[in-house]
């Protein structure tokens, strides 16, 4: 390992973060048990928002952000990995209270990592990432709920962004008569390809009216963008149905009734992906390396290189991004 890394960090305070691209010692990475020298890491909206200081969400500076990494083990103190194990980490506090995948090493608790699955490359995991990895967890929450592809329309809210086009993306594979929204009309055609049988632009999955209750819709919906669009979820969803809630791009914030819980019993389902189960985790990813792999990995996941993720940072930040990028750490 090399005693100087390139990496994105982030200085200054709290109130007044900084980033740029440059050398930082390995020697002060945190304390872990696997040493992995990645390969790809990818953008995500959080790491928009730890970049930008938003929530100020990380309070020790110098800090490296990147919640996602896939690379190969370098060293393993515990024991259970082998030099050369090919790995990914997603979640936990990687890249928010503990230095990230934005790095070409990275030092993480052995309980955090995850073998590379058969059937995934160490860039298909990243295009990916917690994003597919949180589309996966919302689809297997549905199912587990009762959702069949019988049963109706699913509705994907914040389609263009990661988890919105990889949600499409397994759903309409499986089967599901996926309905996209967005707020960018010109992704309608790029929205169909991923397997969108229909697109409402935004305006069409709000409702103003006051009503408790509209009309049973969707059998179920996945939701990253909360807000307004949570609302109307919620009273357009079939009886018995499900909204698996894993974002908050619009607002955290939203008004509701009991009505369609208890008129409706609709559920609804807090999707996390930051302290998911080690089960869990691996069941998730051995569905996203096998039967439920995206057919449209290489049109979502967009390669880019460590130099160019500040303006992906903005973009993202901005509400400007579609799909996913990938940057490349290794050389």
């Amino acid at each position: 390992m090399k005693p100087t890394m390139q990496a994105y960090v982030l200085e200054g305070t709290p109130d007044a973060i900084t980033g740029a691209v440059k050398g930082f010692e390995t020697a002060r990475l945190p304390a872990g048990e696997v040493t992995i020298r990645v390969a790809f890491s990818s953008v995500n909206y959080k790491d928009a928002m730890v970049a930008h200081g938003q929530g100020r969400m990380v309070r020790q500076f110098p800090h490296i952000p990147g919640i996602d990494l896939s690379g190969e083990v370098v060293a393993d103190a515990s024991g259970r990995f082998k030099p050369g194990a090919p790995v990914l980490v997603t979640g936990f506090a990687m890249g928010v209270g503990h230095c990230g995948g934005f790095a070409e090493y990275a030092r993480v608790p052995v309980d955090w990592v995850v073998p590379l699955p058969a059937g995934l490359t160490a860039h298909e995991a990243m295009a990916l990432g917690t994003a597919g990895f949180t589309a996966m967890l919302c689809v297997m929450a549905l199912e587990r709920n009762g959702l069949r592809p019988e049963q109706g329309p699913v509705l994907v809210t914040g389609a263009t962004g990661g988890v919105g086009s990889l949600s499409v993306d397994i759903l309409a594979k499986a089967g599901y008569r996926v309905v996209a929204s967005s707020g960018k009309a010109d992704m309608k055609p790029w929205l169909a390809t991923l397997g969108a049988a229909e697109v409402l632009n935004r305006e069409q999955v709000t409702d103003g009216s006051g009503k408790v209750l509209l009309k049973e819709t969707w059998a179920a919906a996945v939701d990253s963008v909360g807000g307004a669009t949570l609302e109307y979820l919620l009273r357009t969803t079939q009886w018995g149905g499900s909204v698996a809630l894993c974002g908050l791009v619009q607002n955290a914030n939203f008004t509701a009734t009991v009505y369609p819980f208890i008129l409706r019993g609709v559920n609804l389902l807090g999707v996390d992906t930051s302290v998911t189960p080690m089960a869990l985790r691996l069941a998730a990813w051995a569905r996203l390396a096998g039967p439920n792999k995206p057919p449209h990995l290489a049109e979502i996941g967009r390669t880019i290189a460590l130099a160019d993720l500040p303006r992906a940072l903005a973009e993202i930040i901005g509400g400007g991004a579609r799909g996913r990028y990938v940057v490349k750490i290794a050389g």
